[in-house]
């Protein structure tokens, strides 16, 4: 295979990893138990149906940029250890869609209301909105228990992935945790812009950017001190991906999102786009954006008009700017920490793009 090609088109190498592992995984127990085929599907369609394959493209250009060798032998062992990364990302989504109560994701019914559809289709005893919640527990499940399969058997030395076990460790507790959090925050009703900004580093921040980068330089060989300098790129670069995330939630274009506008007001987020927008309200004195942002937040009925009235509020009191602001300071410091990194070409020029991807993308 031309070397560049890897480079050139890295997700539909993922795309085939990840679709060859899905098929041998579950080759074995479709075969004992052909009635669990239903929940593999369920897994293989949400995996191969979209996403935009960030956490393995940055997880291989950590692996380039500390010296990784697409046209080396361990080049497709790399490619199956950062594809699992992708069913780490399907664990959380489909748990998250169903903490949040969530109908749709990248345009398509989500997990646990497509499983409520089938138990209704066929007639089924029981509820069908049990049998979907019960069924995106396990194929969450799944995706986590597969996950550590397809990391830990990754034809790669020994040696290579002991170095990248520890960020796989962390990773899978860093994003289980941030989603604890998250819903604790709801619960709790804590609309700091402190507490928006945790939740951001430790739900998304670590496992989108920064241990995908740690876990993929660590695979290449990578020094504590290349590591270090890594993380704090990929941390600014994270939490300016999930302010984006959080900024299309309210003024997205569904058609373009694939989830429905307003949705993270709807759901509860204490976002740091609301956080702000709560607290620069009560510093100008105006209540009346300050309540319409309050009662919008976890109001699972919010029409459109009133999420329009959401985005006049937040525009007013100067969130939105606020926001976008802290997106070009994270972005600048996350550049400045590329360049200390050094790393092998053609990383530093890949490793940019992702940035303007991660941080000025629509969608």
């Amino acid at each position: 295979m031309n070397t560049s090609a890897y480079d050139a088109d890295l997700p539909a190498h993922v795309e085939r990893a990840l679709a060859g592992f899905l098929e041998r995984a579950g080759a074995e127990i479709r075969r004992t138990e052909p009635t669990v085929g239903a929940g593999i599907d369920a897994l293989a369609g949400f995996v191969l149906g979209g996403g935009k394959r960030l956490r393995p493209t940055f997880a291989w250009w950590g692996w380039r940029g500390a010296g990784g060798d697409p046209a080396g032998p361990d080049v497709e062992g790399v490619l199956q250890a950062v594809a699992s990364l992708e069913l780490i990302q399907a664990c959380a989504l489909i748990h998250d869609d169903l903490i949040d109560s969530s109908d749709s994701r990248r345009g398509s019914p989500t997990v646990h209301i497509a499983g409520a559809k089938l138990h209704a289709d066929s007639g089924w005893l029981g509820s069908p909105s049990t049998f979907g919640l019960a069924t995106a527990v396990l194929v969450g499940d799944l995706a986590l228990a597969w996950a550590d399969d397809m990391f830990g058997e990754a034809p790669l030395p020994p040696a290579a992935l002991a170095a990248a076990r520890p960020a796989w460790r962390a990773m899978r507790t860093e994003v289980l945790a941030g989603q604890y959090l998250d819903v604790r925050t709801q619960a709790t009703g804590d609309a700091s812009p402190e507490a928006a900004l945790h939740i951001c580093k430790l739900k998304t921040a670590a496992y989108t950017v920064m241990r995908p980068l740690h876990l993929g330089a660590a695979l290449g060989g990578a020094d504590d001190a290349l590591i270090a300098t890594l993380r704090e790129f990929g941390d600014e670069v994270g939490v300016a991906f999930q302010l984006r995330d959080d900024l299309l939630g309210v003024f997205g274009d569904p058609s373009v999102t694939g989830k429905p506008a307003g949705d993270d007001l709807r759901e509860g987020k204490r976002t740091l786009l609301v956080a702000l927008g709560l607290e620069r309200a009560a510093e100008q004195g105006k209540d009346a954006a300050a309540k319409v942002i309050s009662d919008a937040i976890g109001d699972a009925h919010l029409s459109e008009d009133a999420v329009e009235t959401v985005r006049e509020a937040l525009q007013d009191v100067g969130a939105v700017d606020a926001v976008e602001r802290r997106i070009d300071e994270l972005t600048e410091s996350a550049m400045a920490a590329l360049d200390r990194a050094h790393l092998a070409e053609p990383a530093p020029a890949a490793l940019t793009g992702l940035v303007v991807k991660a941080t000025q993308r629509t969608y």
